[in-house]
């Protein structure tokens, strides 16, 4: 006799797939308890009729629709058949797999045939409960990965290892070849080909109701013993200086171009400095030549205007040399004598150097007309009166040679300009307007001499 009520879970090993629990024919107000892991499947007489998710379940009528009718007829025994299977959930880490034997692999570049092997790991899952206990559990209790013991007939391990290695015969050395690896250089290509071998495995996998979350080749197995592999490693290796033979020379030539590339820069850079102060020198070189061209043009419009200022006072650059040329003779005149030799001498001597430079006017060559011997008195009758300072001028000047006034028309013989009040007056020794005096003495011999006057008539003395 069954019991009323009783609780039907599963706490066994996670590595299991699908495990059926060993308690039949219960009565309704069974429970159930399923993990959050789990999955339960509820038979009856041979159907599953109902799945189970996470939690605690009363198997009664209001949970089990499909079997209502049945319950309500039941007493304390079920005349019906029931079962339960627990499906575990969890992605299973790490299932380990492997080729039953060698991968023939004909290499591409010198066609030499190897044997090669590879194995690896993946997760493992169940997507279909359902369809993983149809067409794989059937009525054993049970399936794991590798597991054939606890009344479980056969294992996932087994039933799918002549799946995996012929996807992984089949399509290793396709992906390798297609993907241009070479097989010295396998293993930086492992993750690739694992995602080619995934693609192809999976397919056959979830027909069944599992799924692969994750596929690896953690190892190709190379054919080390082989004397054809040996030598075509050794040839790889040859392959392998070569290159790097010619990666170094093209990072000596690399290194080449740069410094030629930097010297020519460096270079450049230099002759842009020399043209640049080559340029600058010129521009100031032009702009030296604009400033004393400006000045020369200055200098000439000052000339044009000090030019224009003499016409318009009515003399020529001319009379300003002959006056100049005057004031000379009359301060030669005053030195006269003094260095000890002769009055004569000094006023010939004068008179030879100014005719030879030509700067001496008509009035110096009368002046020398006569004697040489002739008294210096004879000129004091010649002598003006500058109107504006009073100082003495010599017959035919035109300025005077104190202070550079033009000199005007001559004034009529016995008549004279007073200095101080202007006044066009007779000679004597005073003005008769305003009593200014004309005439003073030497202090060397004693003679008169007109006032303002610099220099004695008569001696040359300097006053």
């Amino acid at each position: 006799m069954s019991k009323i009520a009783e609780v039907i879970k599963y706490e066994g090993d996670n590595s299991t797939f699908i495990w059926k629990h060993p308690s039949e024919d219960f009565n309704s107000l069974t429970q159930l308890i399923v993990h959050e892991s789990q999955e339960a499947i509820f038979f009856m007489n041979g159907q599953a009729l109902d799945t189970f998710g996470p939690g605690r379940h009363t198997l009664e009528t209001q949970n089990i629709p499909k079997i209502g009718k049945l319950f309500r007829r039941a007493t304390e025994e079920t005349p019906f058949h029931c079962e339960v299977y627990f499906i575990n959930k969890t992605v299973q880490m790490a299932v380990k797999w492997g080729t039953d034997s060698k991968v023939r692999f004909i290499e591409p570049t010198m066609g030499i045939p190897l044997e090669i092997g590879a194995c690896g790991e993946m997760n493992l899952a169940v997507s279909d409960a359902r369809k993983l206990l149809i067409k794989l559990v059937g009525t054993t209790n049970g399936i794991a990965w590798g597991d054939t013991g606890a009344g479980f007939t056969k294992s996932i391990q087994n039933s799918f290892r002549p799946l995996i290695s012929t996807a992984v015969k089949t399509h290793l050395s396709s992906a390798i070849k297609s993907n241009n690896i070479d097989i010295l250089e396998i293993d930086e290509n492992l993750e690739m080909l694992s995602k080619v071998l995934k693609d192809k495995i999976v397919p056959g996998f979830e027909e069944y109701g599992l799924t692969i979350p994750e596929f690896y080749i953690t190892n190709v197995a190379l054919p080390e013993e082989d004397t054809n592999f040996r030598r075509m490693k050794e040839l790889h290796t040859v392959a392998l200086q070569t290159r790097m033979a010619q990666a170094d020379a093209l990072v000596k030539s690399a290194n080449a171009e740069a410094e030629a590339t930097v010297t020519a820069a460096r270079r450049q850079i230099e002759l842009e400095r020399q043209t640049t102060e080559t340029e600058v020198a010129r521009r100031e070189a032009e702009r030296e030549l604009i400033r004393a061209q400006a000045k020369a043009q200055a200098s000439k419009i000052e000339g044009f205007a000090e030019a224009e200022i003499m016409a318009a006072k009515g003399y020529t650059q001319k009379d300003v040399m002959q006056a100049e040329v005057q004031k000379a003779f009359a301060e030669g005149i005053g030195n006269m004598g003094s260095g000890g030799g002769s009055v004569a001498g000094d006023v010939i001597g004068l008179g030879v150097g100014l005719a030879a430079a030509g700067n001496l006017g008509s009035q110096m060559g009368d002046l020398f007309k006569g004697s040489t011997n002739k008294p210096a008195e004879t000129t004091s009758s010649t002598v003006n009166i500058c109107a504006k300072c009073g100082a003495k001028l010599p017959d035919g000047a035109k300025f005077c040679l104190s202070c550079g006034e033009k000199v005007q028309d001559k004034i009529a013989d016995g008549m004279i300009v007073c200095p101080s009040c202007g006044k066009t007056v007779v000679k004597g020794k005073f003005c008769p307007e305003c009593g200014h005096k004309f005439v003073d003495k030497c202090p060397n011999c004693g003679k008169d001499v007109p006032a303002g006057a610099k220099f004695c008539l008569e001696c040359g003395q300097k006053l």
